[in-house]
């Protein structure tokens, strides 16, 4: 019977392909057999709720939190990572499929197929209110020097021709852009990229700090370039205080794919022969943030940006998330420090060790901790403590697509707070869909994590990492279907294993654009300056 490695292995040409791919052999090994098994799914407990797993800040310490994080930035410990390798094409995914339809676009039409049609529906909405769109004046450039008139098409009902202009190469070509070069928001002196309102909120986060909050873009390899350019061509409008931005960019590493299989499982090759490895998914990203060393790090993703009219809430609680974070790693710190002296530990000084660890950091120890010897529990704290912390902004579940705050059930550590996503669920098990329905809170992708230990070394975060979790999805290529496996998400089985702390935040510091009518919403409009 053939092994998988003999399954993979093949021909001279498979061989080479996984020399060159960069992913050792064993992991390629273990995605198999995991394809073959399947991942487990997650087990949930509880979700989190105000005083039970979600923090609120009172107002009377913000103060005490915002001074921590104006140390922070005068110490030059802030880093802003911003996973922007997305490509637009769901952002434009209605637009999309009524442009590639054969149904007539006349207004009529659309009126009426927009009634029993969401994509329609989404289009009308679309191209009723297209001059308010940040991208309308570089639309109507692309569309004159194609010889059209945007007013005339617009009158005429040539829909199809403004649709090629927003999708197609000859125009914006947004059907294929990454998200982060899509023009986001109208200001009098220029639209802005959601590339440049990163910048924009890195400047007004840095306060009266010397220069801005320095960020890491993550890109994709094949529009890595013409971002680059983007950035060098506008950058120079957000200076401060004569400082230029330090803006840093990685890929995806190739040694973070995974390899693709067909319906049994087996190694899924091209026409050619070869074997198909595809990107691991934003989990894959762990590897560009361990890289980075870096010591406190925001994570925000791409389209989660708003003009300078509506930042307010997201700086101030943005800052209060840093705050909170250095308050609470200041007293894990002095934990630390006094746990590895091996010192003697008072009745009074374990108390309020485990105290801590279970009312501020919502640790949970071992079922026989209080059995445990004295040393054995000095030991299980340092270790419990001793792990990278985030602080995560969470919000009012109002109904968006995507993971919530949880207690769940884990292999190292017996029950712990984690960001679960609907697909790591099973739906099957009325339980298990209860719990993850009765969520009343929602995870916007506001991370403040500090990745350095008490020494000031940083962690490796791929220790705290659990690499059972995952997703097999269904894809096709070359008219065939295939299984592609994504890695651990980032802020999922990804930070498994860290130390995790849920604070409320208000709705008004999440406003995504997942859809192009997003940006029609008053939180992307009513721009001035």
């Amino acid at each position: 019977m053939k092994t998988f490695q003999d399954k993979i292995r093949e021909t001279e040409k498979n061989i080479e392909q996984l020399i060159s791919s960069g992913i050792p052999e064993e992991k390629i090994i273990s995605q198999m057999e995991i394809f073959d098994k399947g991942f487990s799914f997650i087990s949930l407990v509880r979700p989190c709720t105000p005083g039970d797993g979600i923090d609120r800040i009172a107002e009377n310490l913000f103060d005490t939190y915002l001074e921590c994080y104006s140390q922070a930035l005068n110490d030059h410990r802030i880093l802003k990572f911003v996973p922007a390798s997305g490509a637009a094409t769901r952002m434009f995914k209605a637009l999309l499929s009524v442009y590639n339809s054969n149904n007539p676009l006349t207004r009529e039409s659309i009126a009426t197929a927009a009634k029993e049609n969401a994509d329609y529906k989404l289009f009308f909405e679309f191209i009723e209110s297209i001059d308010k769109f940040a991208f309308y004046d570089g639309l109507s450039s692309c569309l004159a020097r194609k010889g059209y008139n945007m007013e005339t098409l617009r009158k005429k009902g040539a829909f199809r021709k403004i649709l090629g202009g927003v999708l197609e190469h000859w125009g914006l070509g947004y059907g294929e852009k990454p998200k982060g070069l899509i023009q986001f928001h109208n200001y009098d002196d220029h639209p802005r990229t959601a590339f440049e309102e990163h910048m924009a909120e890195a400047m007004a986060q840095s306060r009266s700090s010397e220069m801005p909050i320095p960020i890491h873009y993550t890109v994709s390899k094949v529009h890595e370039q013409a971002i680059k350019d983007h950035i060098a061509s506008v950058k120079h409008r957000y200076r401060h205080n004569s400082q230029s931005f330090d803006i840093s960019f990685s890929t995806q590493k190739k040694s973070t794919n995974t390899i693709a299989v067909d319906m049994r499982n087996r190694a899924f090759r091209s026409l050619d022969d070869e074997l198909i490895f595809r990107p691991g998914g934003h989990g894959a990203l762990l590897e560009n943030l361990n890289d980075l060393g870096a010591d406190i790090v925001f994570i925000k993703n791409i389209d989660n940006v708003v003009p300078d009219c509506h930042r307010g809430d997201t700086i101030t609680w943005k800052a209060l998330l840093c705050g909170y974070l250095i308050h609470l790693q200041n007293q894990v710190f002095q934990y630390l420090g006094f746990l590895e002296k091996g010192r003697k530990v008072s009745v009074d000084a374990m108390e309020k060790m485990v105290g801590f660890a279970r009312e501020t950091l919502h640790l949970t120890l071992p079922d026989d901790f209080n059995l445990m010897k004295a040393s054995e529990k000095l030991s299980t704290l340092f270790s419990l403590f001793n792990r990278p912390i985030r602080v995560c902004g969470m919000v009012k579940n109002l109904g968006e697509p995507g993971g919530g705050p949880f207690w769940a059930r884990d292999r190292k550590y017996g029950c712990s707070l984690q960001i679960v996503e609907s697909s790591q669920v099973d739906d099957d098990d009325p339980i298990q869909a209860q719990i993850l329905s009765s969520s009343t809170h929602f995870n916007p992708v506001d991370l403040v994590c500090g990745v350095r230990d008490y020494k000031g070394n940083p962690f490796n975060l791929n220790d705290y990492a659990d690499y059972n979790s995952g997703f097999i999805t269904m894809k096709s290529s070359q008219g065939k279907e295939l299984k592609a496996m994504e890695l651990p998400g980032l802020w999922n089985g990804s930070m498994a294993f860290w130390t995790t702390v849920f604070v409320e935040v208000p709705l008004s510091t999440f406003n995504p654009v997942k859809s192009v009518n997003d940006l029609l919403r008053p939180e992307h409009q009513n721009i001035s300056g």
